[in-house]
């Protein structure tokens, strides 16, 4: 299972990750958010050698959503060498997900 991201630990994380680091910004609340689940955590296992996955709450971390200008839920920000390199919003079919992280990552 993924780790939760913080406002605390964002920078420290996207930082120093030796890896892409792929963000899933969700609420518990959201449908969708509760479908890519386990599909965005099965890709993030499919692909661990090249990306590592937190989970970013939007309730509990609106100061990470209004940094990112996330507007939409589920949006799954990846970051290579501390910067945003790639956006995907929505809830989208795995071999989609698998495709654009192959292609950013």
């Amino acid at each position: 299972m993924a780790e939760a991201i913080t406002a605390a630990n964002f920078d420290d994380i996207i930082n120093n990750s030796d890896k892409a680091v792929l963000v899933d910004f969700w609420a518990s609340w959201c449908g969708p958010c509760r479908a890519l689940g386990p599909v965005i955590e099965q890709v993030a296992e499919e692909l661990s050698e090249k990306v590592v996955l937190y989970k970013c709450n939007v309730d509990d971390e609106a100061e990470l959503a209004q940094r990112f200008q996330i507007v939409s839920i589920p949006t799954m920000m990846l970051f290579k060498g501390g910067k945003p390199v790639h956006t995907m919003v929505g809830n989208m079919p795995k071999a989609e997900i698998v495709a654009e992280l192959e292609a950013n990552a």
